[in-house]
């Protein structure tokens, strides 16, 4: 008896030592050592990008960024591009334009495909199995096959809404919504059902279920994928080119635009790019905890 009381203290001094986790196993240097690799791998280019961007241009044209680390007192270290980014190119615009993109671009797709989710995990319709598989297969459908039919139809020969940010929208929210359904219904299937049982008993209707109960116990994988769709607007490039006006343009594009015809702001593209990365990574900073709790749950029970 004595021995068994006096092992579990012994045990659970063990499990604070450096080389067990607080659950107690083991640390597996291997994976430490992989994933300290890979993530400096990740972090590589950025940190390239940040130390070019404090370079002159004649330093970024001669002589490449690793140089800053064998020969650090002559690179040109300059803080114009960002002068020249934030005085010059209608940058807070742009930045100011990208929010009003993403945000509703990101809401709207979440919003619709949360009532469809729930409506394939917990409400039984003729063809509903064969309407949820139709909705994931147009998942493998790139949206460049749907550029130039919906030029036609948002131009000036369709509703004529085209280069307002509502089309950017509708777009947004049309090629999101897919995945976003596929995603929010399958963590919705690991729900319990009794819950959705007792609510009904209870005379819940379908829409206070869905507020009250389903949507949410479904809050990681809505942040989740809210993460991933705000950054995938953000960051695109196409359809903020295509439809929206230089009046109204996206950061992306003002980046790109820096560049000139022939290259004449290298020196600043950099700057305005690291400008660019600032607010995606405080959303991902501040969504992470939720990121892979709700992609995990969401996409592997079908």
């Amino acid at each position: 008896m004595s021995a068994a009381v006096t092992s579990a203290p012994a045990e659970r001094t063990s499990n604070r030592q450096p080389g067990f986790m607080k659950d107690g196993r083991r640390r597996s240097w291997t994976s430490i050592i992989v994933a300290t690799v890979l993530a400096a791998l990740w972090v590589l280019p950025s940190l390239a990008l940040f130390l070019s961007t404090l370079r002159s241009r004649d330093a970024q044209a001669s002589v490449g960024w690793w140089n800053v680390f064998t020969d650090p007192l002559n690179q040109g270290w300059t803080l114009d591009n960002y002068t020249g980014v934030l005085q010059g190119q209608d940058m807070g615009a742009s930045l100011l334009n990208t929010l009003v993109v993403s945000v509703p671009a990101t809401i709207l797709p979440i919003m619709f495909a949360a009532f469809g989710a729930y409506a394939f995990a917990f409400m039984n319709f003729p063809a509903k199995e064969t309407l949820f598989v139709i909705i994931v297969g147009v998942m493998v459908v790139p949206i460049q096959v749907a550029l130039s039919p919906m030029l036609n139809l948002l131009g000036p020969n369709g509703v004529g809404i085209s280069g307002q940010f509502v089309a950017v929208w509708l777009l947004h929210t049309g090629f999101g919504m897919p995945l976003c359904l596929y995603t929010l219904r399958n963590y919705m299937s690991t729900l319990p059902f009794s819950v959705v049982e007792s609510a009904k008993i209870d005379g819940a209707s379908h829409y206070q279920t869905f507020w009250l109960l389903v949507a949410p116990m479904s809050i990681p994988a809505i942040a989740a994928f809210a993460t991933l769709q705000f950054l995938w607007v953000w960051n695109d490039l196409l359809i903020a080119k295509l439809f929206l006006l230089p009046s109204n343009t996206t950061v992306v594009v003002r980046v790109q635009q820096m560049l000139g015809t022939q290259g004449q702001g290298a020196e600043i593209v950099t700057a305005g790019a690291f400008i660019s990365m600032i607010v995606p990574i405080l959303v991902f900073v501040l969504l992470q905890r939720f990121f892979v709790r709700g992609l995990t749950s969401g996409s592997v029970k079908g």
